[in-house]
């Protein structure tokens, strides 16, 4: 027993040992297992929502952008073929806009297009708690529970039309903006849950290891002493011998 224990660094190295104890480390090694899924899981989930962050500020930028072509349209001073050139720029940029949301996906998971539902990431090892992110749907006006104030068919015609767009963007600025900031509070609860499962996981290994590793230099104390005893039991069973040979050979 000393000798294995010291051999592989482990007091109980199975339920012959320590039943209870053997039990015990047992359950906790497959807790601390489970976490690695666990981590697994809300790692997925933060890309996912990190994903979904960076395409809300690609969109928030190309809102400004918008804001900016619909006011140059909004001065009455503009001729029609520069207002023209502006709205055409403004459609494009919607069409950006459009592709960015399509594109936002990480895992088959995305939380910006329409429809899109909440991100459940696994919170413990038990598999019953979960952490939540809520979507933020950032689909034009005409899809449903979207955030952005304009239509797919927005544009402008005139410097009325136009002035009617900058409302429309500064809104839909302003929805996106806080919609990003939710998805941010969100990445940075992951972040904070994954840093705790980690050192969580860490002191459950330490403290398998305080349950079934042995005091080596208790069990090295243990081992020299059988040791010591069992070379003394050799000499001395030398020593016999050896009498027993010088009796013999007087009566030779």
């Amino acid at each position: 027993m000393a000798l294995n224990s010291i051999n592989t660094n482990a007091g109980v190295n199975s339920a012959k040992d320590n039943g209870a104890i053997w039990a015990i480390a047992q359950n906790q090694r497959a807790d601390v297992s489970a976490l690695d899924s666990v981590k697994d899981s809300l790692q997925r989930g933060q890309s996912t929502v990190d994903v979904a962050i960076s395409a809300g500020e690609t969109i928030s930028d190309l809102l400004n952008q918008m804001k900016a072509k619909a006011l140059a349209g909004a001065d009455v001073s503009l001729d029609a073929s520069s207002r023209t050139a502006m709205a055409n720029d403004f459609v494009a940029l919607k069409q950006q806009i459009i592709k960015t949301i399509a594109s936002a996906s990480f895992n088959g998971t995305n939380l910006l297009k329409t429809a899109a539902t909440a991100l459940y990431s696994l919170a413990d090892a038990s598999g019953s708690s979960k952490l939540t992110v809520g979507a933020q749907v950032m689909g034009l006006a005409n899809t449903a529970g979207a955030i952005l104030t304009f239509s797919i068919g927005a544009t402008f015609t005139s410097a009325a039309t136009a002035s009617a767009m900058v409302t429309n963007m500064t809104n839909s600025i302003t929805a996106v903006n806080a919609a990003v900031a939710k998805l941010g509070t969100g990445s940075k609860a992951i972040q904070t849950h994954l840093d705790f499962v980690s050192k969580l996981q860490d002191t459950m290994t330490a403290g398998v290891g305080n349950l079934v590793d042995a005091d080596v230099a208790k069990e090295s104390a243990t081992l020299q002493a059988l040791q010591t005893k069992q070379q003394l039991g050799i000499q001395a069973l030398s020593i016999a011998n050896s009498s027993s040979s010088a009796l013999l050979s007087l009566f030779r």
